[in-house]
Protein backbone atom coordinates (compact mmCIF):
# COMPACT_ATOMS: atom_id res chain seq x y z
CA UNK A 1 0.00 0.00 0.00
CA UNK A 2 1.38 3.41 -0.61
CA UNK A 3 2.43 5.18 2.20
CA UNK A 4 0.07 8.45 2.61
CA UNK A 5 2.27 11.62 4.17
CA UNK A 6 0.86 14.72 5.52
CA UNK A 7 2.60 17.97 4.95
CA UNK A 8 1.93 20.08 7.51
CA UNK A 9 4.28 23.33 6.10
CA UNK A 10 4.49 26.61 4.66
CA UNK A 11 6.37 26.46 1.30
CA UNK A 12 6.02 30.04 0.44
CA UNK A 13 9.71 30.85 1.14
CA UNK A 14 13.08 29.21 -0.25
CA UNK A 15 14.00 26.87 2.44
CA UNK A 16 10.27 25.04 2.59
CA UNK A 17 10.55 24.67 -1.44
CA UNK A 18 13.89 23.66 -1.12
CA UNK A 19 13.13 20.73 1.32
CA UNK A 20 9.85 20.09 -0.57
CA UNK A 21 12.01 19.33 -3.68
CA UNK A 22 13.89 16.75 -1.79
CA UNK A 23 11.12 15.36 -0.15
CA UNK A 24 9.42 14.60 -3.84
CA UNK A 25 12.92 13.69 -5.47
CA UNK A 26 12.50 10.31 -2.63
CA UNK A 27 9.38 9.88 -3.42
CA UNK A 28 9.98 9.34 -6.93
CA UNK A 29 13.38 7.32 -7.01
CA UNK A 30 12.14 5.39 -3.51
CA UNK A 31 8.19 5.69 -3.39
CA UNK A 32 6.00 6.38 -4.44
CA UNK A 33 4.29 8.59 -1.65
CA UNK A 34 1.01 9.96 -1.77
CA UNK A 35 0.99 13.54 -0.45
CA UNK A 36 -1.61 15.97 0.98
CA UNK A 37 -0.31 19.33 1.78
CA UNK A 38 -1.77 21.78 4.28
CA UNK A 39 0.04 25.19 4.81
CA UNK A 40 0.29 25.39 8.64
CA UNK A 41 0.70 29.59 8.78
CA UNK A 42 1.20 31.00 12.15
CA UNK A 43 0.17 28.26 14.24
CA UNK A 44 -3.73 28.26 12.99
CA UNK A 45 -5.64 26.80 15.06
CA UNK A 46 -9.19 26.32 12.67
CA UNK A 47 -6.15 24.67 10.46
CA UNK A 48 -4.33 22.91 12.87
CA UNK A 49 -7.73 21.10 13.77
CA UNK A 50 -8.91 20.47 10.53
CA UNK A 51 -5.29 19.30 9.64
CA UNK A 52 -5.43 16.54 12.49
CA UNK A 53 -9.36 15.92 12.08
CA UNK A 54 -8.15 15.22 7.96
CA UNK A 55 -5.44 13.40 9.42
CA UNK A 56 -7.60 10.89 11.19
CA UNK A 57 -9.90 10.67 7.87
CA UNK A 58 -7.29 10.38 5.47
CA UNK A 59 -5.58 7.83 7.58
CA UNK A 60 -1.90 9.40 7.46
CA UNK A 61 0.94 6.92 8.02
CA UNK A 62 3.43 9.70 8.39
CA UNK A 63 3.56 13.64 8.91
CA UNK A 64 5.94 15.98 8.66
CA UNK A 65 5.34 19.23 10.52
CA UNK A 66 6.54 22.56 10.72
CA UNK A 67 5.34 23.20 14.51
CA UNK A 68 4.96 26.62 16.39
CA UNK A 69 4.64 25.38 19.72
CA UNK A 70 4.46 22.71 22.47
CA UNK A 71 0.04 23.01 22.07
CA UNK A 72 0.73 21.74 18.34
CA UNK A 73 3.04 19.10 19.06
CA UNK A 74 1.07 17.38 21.66
CA UNK A 75 -1.81 17.14 19.51
CA UNK A 76 0.11 15.87 16.75
CA UNK A 77 1.94 13.32 18.84
CA UNK A 78 -1.62 12.13 19.85
CA UNK A 79 -2.36 10.86 16.26
CA UNK A 80 0.22 7.80 17.30
CA UNK A 81 2.22 8.26 13.94
CA UNK A 82 5.29 9.12 12.74
CA UNK A 83 6.36 12.75 13.29
CA UNK A 84 9.37 15.00 11.67
CA UNK A 85 9.43 18.31 13.51
CA UNK A 86 11.10 21.59 11.60
CA UNK A 87 12.45 23.68 14.25
CA UNK A 88 10.51 26.69 13.55
CA UNK A 89 10.93 28.27 17.00
CA UNK A 90 12.72 25.51 18.88
CA UNK A 91 13.91 21.78 18.82
CA UNK A 92 11.40 19.08 19.58
CA UNK A 93 12.25 16.25 22.22
CA UNK A 94 11.17 12.89 21.21
CA UNK A 95 10.89 13.44 17.95
CA UNK A 96 13.39 14.02 14.85
CA UNK A 97 13.89 17.53 14.08
CA UNK A 98 14.80 19.28 10.66
CA UNK A 99 17.51 21.58 12.00
CA UNK A 100 20.75 23.01 11.32
CA UNK A 101 24.21 23.80 12.25
CA UNK A 102 23.25 27.04 13.47
CA UNK A 103 26.67 28.02 15.45
CA UNK A 104 28.67 26.83 12.14
CA UNK A 105 26.88 29.30 9.99
CA UNK A 106 27.28 32.54 12.17
CA UNK A 107 31.35 31.26 12.31
CA UNK A 108 30.96 31.03 8.68
CA UNK A 109 29.42 34.25 8.33
CA UNK A 110 31.99 35.82 10.68
CA UNK A 111 34.65 34.58 8.88
CA UNK A 112 34.02 36.06 5.51
CA UNK A 113 33.80 39.77 7.07
CA UNK A 114 36.89 39.44 9.15
CA UNK A 115 38.41 38.45 5.66
CA UNK A 116 37.02 41.69 4.40
CA UNK A 117 38.77 43.59 6.77
CA UNK A 118 36.12 44.53 9.30
CA UNK A 119 36.83 45.71 12.85
CA UNK A 120 32.88 46.48 13.72
CA UNK A 121 30.17 43.80 13.50
CA UNK A 122 26.50 43.66 14.59
CA UNK A 123 23.72 40.79 14.32
CA UNK A 124 20.23 41.82 14.09
CA UNK A 125 17.91 38.48 14.70
CA UNK A 126 15.27 37.04 17.02
CA UNK A 127 16.16 35.96 20.39
CA UNK A 128 13.24 33.45 21.05
CA UNK A 129 14.15 31.37 18.01
CA UNK A 130 16.90 28.36 18.12
CA UNK A 131 17.66 29.18 14.55
CA UNK A 132 18.62 33.04 15.04
CA UNK A 133 20.15 32.67 18.60
CA UNK A 134 22.46 30.05 18.11
CA UNK A 135 23.55 31.74 14.96
CA UNK A 136 24.30 34.78 16.65
CA UNK A 137 26.19 32.62 19.10
CA UNK A 138 28.28 31.37 16.35
CA UNK A 139 29.29 34.81 15.18
CA UNK A 140 29.86 36.27 17.96
CA UNK A 141 32.25 33.00 19.10
CA UNK A 142 33.73 33.52 15.71
CA UNK A 143 34.43 37.49 16.33
CA UNK A 144 35.73 36.99 19.67
CA UNK A 145 38.52 34.45 18.61
CA UNK A 146 40.22 38.15 16.83
CA UNK A 147 39.01 39.88 19.77
CA UNK A 148 36.28 41.80 18.20
CA UNK A 149 32.91 42.46 20.19
CA UNK A 150 29.02 42.21 18.28
CA UNK A 151 26.71 45.05 18.87
CA UNK A 152 23.26 42.66 18.78
CA UNK A 153 19.82 43.60 18.62
CA UNK A 154 17.15 41.21 19.23
CA UNK A 155 13.90 41.22 19.49
CA UNK A 156 10.77 39.02 19.68
CA UNK A 157 9.30 37.61 16.66
CA UNK A 158 5.60 37.87 16.71
CA UNK A 159 2.96 35.70 15.01
CA UNK A 160 1.94 38.78 13.37
CA UNK A 161 4.45 41.21 13.19
CA UNK A 162 3.40 45.14 13.13
CA UNK A 163 3.87 47.56 10.46
CA UNK A 164 6.49 49.86 11.34
CA UNK A 165 7.89 53.03 9.64
CA UNK A 166 11.41 52.05 9.05
CA UNK A 167 12.42 55.73 9.27
CA UNK A 168 11.12 55.87 13.65
CA UNK A 169 12.21 52.47 14.34
CA UNK A 170 13.85 51.34 17.14
CA UNK A 171 15.84 49.66 14.39
CA UNK A 172 16.12 52.82 12.24
CA UNK A 173 17.93 54.25 15.78
CA UNK A 174 19.93 51.07 16.63
CA UNK A 175 21.29 51.59 12.90
CA UNK A 176 22.21 55.07 13.51
CA UNK A 177 24.26 54.48 16.45
CA UNK A 178 26.37 51.77 14.99
CA UNK A 179 30.24 52.37 14.48
CA UNK A 180 30.91 52.67 10.74
CA UNK A 181 32.16 50.77 8.55
CA UNK A 182 30.11 47.62 10.10
CA UNK A 183 29.51 44.50 9.08
CA UNK A 184 26.10 42.92 9.94
CA UNK A 185 24.77 39.29 9.83
CA UNK A 186 20.85 38.75 9.94
CA UNK A 187 19.08 36.17 11.18
CA UNK A 188 17.57 35.27 7.41
CA UNK A 189 17.01 36.96 4.48
CA UNK A 190 13.86 38.98 5.65
CA UNK A 191 15.25 40.75 8.51
CA UNK A 192 18.42 41.24 6.15
CA UNK A 193 15.79 43.09 3.66
CA UNK A 194 14.89 44.89 6.77
CA UNK A 195 18.43 46.22 7.13
CA UNK A 196 19.27 47.54 3.96
CA UNK A 197 16.01 49.35 4.20
CA UNK A 198 15.75 51.09 7.08
CA UNK A 199 19.67 52.05 6.26
CA UNK A 200 17.80 52.92 2.79
CA UNK A 201 14.99 55.24 4.74
CA UNK A 202 17.65 57.08 7.12
CA UNK A 203 20.50 57.57 4.97
CA UNK A 204 23.05 54.89 5.75
CA UNK A 205 25.12 53.80 2.04
CA UNK A 206 24.89 49.63 2.42
CA UNK A 207 27.61 48.49 1.45
CA UNK A 208 30.26 51.43 2.17
CA UNK A 209 28.84 52.18 5.61
CA UNK A 210 26.89 49.04 6.65
CA UNK A 211 27.28 45.92 5.00
CA UNK A 212 24.51 43.42 5.20
CA UNK A 213 24.32 39.58 5.16
CA UNK A 214 21.39 37.19 5.18
CA UNK A 215 20.62 33.22 5.14
CA UNK A 216 18.66 31.16 3.12
CA UNK A 217 19.70 32.68 -0.36
CA UNK A 218 15.98 33.06 -0.95
CA UNK A 219 16.13 34.89 -4.39
CA UNK A 220 12.44 36.73 -4.22
CA UNK A 221 14.07 38.19 -1.04
CA UNK A 222 17.69 38.90 -2.06
CA UNK A 223 16.92 40.74 -5.31
CA UNK A 224 13.90 42.92 -4.08
CA UNK A 225 16.23 44.24 -1.44
CA UNK A 226 17.78 47.65 -2.67
CA UNK A 227 21.03 46.79 -2.98
CA UNK A 228 20.85 43.15 -3.72
CA UNK A 229 21.01 41.29 -0.90
CA UNK A 230 24.59 39.06 -0.33
CA UNK A 231 23.50 34.99 1.46
CA UNK A 232 24.25 31.92 2.71
CA UNK A 233 22.84 29.26 0.81
CA UNK A 234 21.54 26.30 2.60
CA UNK A 235 21.16 22.35 1.22
CA UNK A 236 17.61 22.64 1.69
CA UNK A 237 17.15 20.19 -0.71
CA UNK A 238 19.70 17.22 0.15
CA UNK A 239 18.39 17.75 3.79
CA UNK A 240 14.37 17.42 2.34
CA UNK A 241 15.30 14.01 0.85
CA UNK A 242 17.15 12.83 3.87
CA UNK A 243 14.01 13.88 5.64
CA UNK A 244 11.82 11.82 3.34
CA UNK A 245 14.12 8.50 3.73
CA UNK A 246 14.14 9.04 7.58
CA UNK A 247 10.37 9.34 7.87
CA UNK A 248 10.15 5.88 5.43
CA UNK A 249 12.41 4.39 7.99
CA UNK A 250 9.94 5.30 10.50
CA UNK A 251 6.94 4.31 8.73
CA UNK A 252 8.58 0.80 8.63
CA UNK A 253 9.68 0.77 12.02
CA UNK A 254 7.54 2.56 14.48
CA UNK A 255 10.03 1.78 17.66
CA UNK A 256 13.53 2.88 16.28
CA UNK A 257 15.29 5.70 17.68
CA UNK A 258 16.09 8.73 15.10
CA UNK A 259 18.57 11.35 15.08
CA UNK A 260 17.49 14.56 13.47
CA UNK A 261 18.30 16.02 9.94
CA UNK A 262 20.95 18.93 9.75
CA UNK A 263 20.23 21.59 6.87
CA UNK A 264 24.27 21.92 5.87
CA UNK A 265 25.43 25.49 4.47
CA UNK A 266 27.12 25.80 1.53
CA UNK A 267 28.73 28.68 0.72
CA UNK A 268 27.86 33.04 0.64
CA UNK A 269 26.44 34.41 -2.12
CA UNK A 270 28.28 37.74 -2.78
CA UNK A 271 25.57 40.42 -3.94
CA UNK A 272 26.02 44.17 -3.80
CA UNK A 273 25.05 44.56 -0.61
CA UNK A 274 28.39 42.99 1.04
CA UNK A 275 30.50 43.71 -1.98
CA UNK A 276 33.08 46.38 -0.02
CA UNK A 277 36.14 45.54 1.86
CA UNK A 278 36.95 48.04 5.03
CA UNK A 279 39.77 49.91 4.61
CA UNK A 280 40.97 53.11 6.45
CA UNK A 281 42.76 54.45 3.62
CA UNK A 282 40.59 57.19 2.56
CA UNK A 283 42.13 57.49 -0.91
CA UNK A 284 41.81 53.60 -1.46
CA UNK A 285 37.98 53.61 -0.90
CA UNK A 286 37.29 56.59 -2.98
CA UNK A 287 38.67 54.08 -5.22
CA UNK A 288 36.85 51.56 -4.45
CA UNK A 289 33.40 53.54 -4.16
CA UNK A 290 34.10 54.33 -7.77
CA UNK A 291 35.07 50.49 -8.73
CA UNK A 292 31.95 49.30 -7.45
CA UNK A 293 29.09 51.79 -8.36
CA UNK A 294 30.89 51.87 -11.99
CA UNK A 295 32.95 48.41 -12.47
CA UNK A 296 29.56 47.73 -15.31
CA UNK A 297 30.30 50.33 -17.59
CA UNK A 298 34.05 49.61 -19.69
CA UNK A 299 36.18 52.02 -17.19
CA UNK A 300 40.04 51.78 -16.76
CA UNK A 301 42.59 52.13 -14.53
CA UNK A 302 42.83 55.62 -15.44
CA UNK A 303 39.07 56.07 -14.70
CA UNK A 304 39.71 54.86 -10.71
CA UNK A 305 42.59 57.27 -10.89
CA UNK A 306 41.06 60.10 -11.42
CA UNK A 307 38.42 59.54 -9.15
CA UNK A 308 41.08 59.94 -6.08
CA UNK A 309 43.75 62.80 -5.47
CA UNK A 310 46.59 60.58 -6.03
CA UNK A 311 48.99 59.76 -8.97
CA UNK A 312 48.42 56.33 -10.45
CA UNK A 313 51.83 55.32 -9.47
CA UNK A 314 50.90 56.36 -5.76
CA UNK A 315 47.57 54.39 -6.18
CA UNK A 316 48.92 51.31 -7.68
CA UNK A 317 51.57 51.21 -4.94
CA UNK A 318 48.45 51.45 -1.94
CA UNK A 319 46.83 48.86 -3.43
CA UNK A 320 49.24 46.32 -3.65
CA UNK A 321 50.20 47.31 0.00
CA UNK A 322 46.75 47.20 1.52
CA UNK A 323 44.94 44.66 -1.06
CA UNK A 324 47.61 42.85 -2.04
CA UNK A 325 46.04 43.00 -6.24
CA UNK A 326 46.53 45.66 -8.07
CA UNK A 327 43.60 48.10 -9.48
CA UNK A 328 43.22 46.32 -12.80
CA UNK A 329 42.77 42.87 -10.79
CA UNK A 330 39.84 44.28 -8.45
CA UNK A 331 38.22 45.84 -11.27
CA UNK A 332 38.01 42.29 -13.17
CA UNK A 333 37.56 40.12 -9.64
CA UNK A 334 34.14 42.02 -9.54
CA UNK A 335 33.30 41.75 -13.32
CA UNK A 336 34.45 38.22 -13.00
CA UNK A 337 31.63 37.53 -10.07
CA UNK A 338 29.32 39.22 -12.04
CA UNK A 339 29.71 37.02 -15.48
CA UNK A 340 29.20 33.73 -13.18
CA UNK A 341 26.05 34.92 -11.64
CA UNK A 342 24.77 35.50 -14.97
CA UNK A 343 25.98 32.62 -16.48
CA UNK A 344 24.16 30.32 -13.60
CA UNK A 345 20.85 32.32 -13.38
CA UNK A 346 20.28 33.69 -16.62
CA UNK A 347 20.36 32.15 -20.72
CA UNK A 348 22.11 35.12 -21.78
CA UNK A 349 24.72 34.26 -24.79
CA UNK A 350 28.43 35.36 -23.52
CA UNK A 351 27.77 38.08 -26.01
CA UNK A 352 25.04 39.52 -23.78
CA UNK A 353 26.75 39.07 -20.38
CA UNK A 354 30.53 40.44 -21.53
CA UNK A 355 28.40 43.42 -22.74
CA UNK A 356 26.68 43.74 -18.95
CA UNK A 357 29.55 42.98 -17.77
CA UNK A 358 32.02 46.06 -18.87
CA UNK A 359 33.88 43.87 -20.98
CA UNK A 360 35.15 45.76 -24.84
CA UNK A 361 34.38 41.75 -26.41
CA UNK A 362 34.32 38.41 -25.83
CA UNK A 363 38.24 37.70 -26.31
CA UNK A 364 38.60 39.84 -23.15
CA UNK A 365 35.74 38.50 -20.96
CA UNK A 366 37.30 34.90 -21.82
CA UNK A 367 40.82 35.43 -21.11
CA UNK A 368 40.23 37.09 -17.93
CA UNK A 369 37.69 34.22 -16.91
CA UNK A 370 39.85 31.73 -18.20
CA UNK A 371 42.68 32.78 -15.61
CA UNK A 372 40.45 33.52 -12.71
CA UNK A 373 38.67 30.17 -13.13
CA UNK A 374 40.39 27.72 -14.83
CA UNK A 375 38.08 26.97 -17.69
CA UNK A 376 36.26 29.47 -20.23
CA UNK A 377 32.46 30.88 -19.64
CA UNK A 378 30.83 28.38 -21.79
CA UNK A 379 32.56 25.32 -19.68
CA UNK A 380 31.87 27.12 -16.50
CA UNK A 381 27.77 27.02 -17.40
CA UNK A 382 28.12 23.34 -18.77
CA UNK A 383 30.06 22.54 -15.30
CA UNK A 384 27.47 24.15 -13.25
CA UNK A 385 24.11 22.84 -15.17
CA UNK A 386 25.80 19.12 -14.42
CA UNK A 387 25.75 19.35 -10.90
Amino acid sequence: MTPKVLLLVNFSEEYGRGLLNGIAKYSRLFGPFNFCRIPIVSGNKKELKNAISWAKTWGANGIIAQIENDQVFEKLLSLNIPIIAQDTNERFIGIPNITGLYKETGQMAASYFIEKGFKNFGFYGFDNIVWSRERCEGFCEKAAEFNFNVHIYQHQKEETPPLWSYKESQLADWLKALPKPIAIMTCDDNQGQHVTEACKAIGINVPEQVSVLGVDNDLSICNLSDPPLSSISLNTEKAGFETAQLLSKMMTNKEGIYNDIHVEHLQIITRRSTDFLAVNDKEISKALHFIYYNYKERIAVDDVVNATALSRRVLEKRFQLVLKRSILDEINTLRIKQVKQLLIETDLSITEISDVCGYTDIKNLSRYFSRHEGVNPLEFRKLRQSK
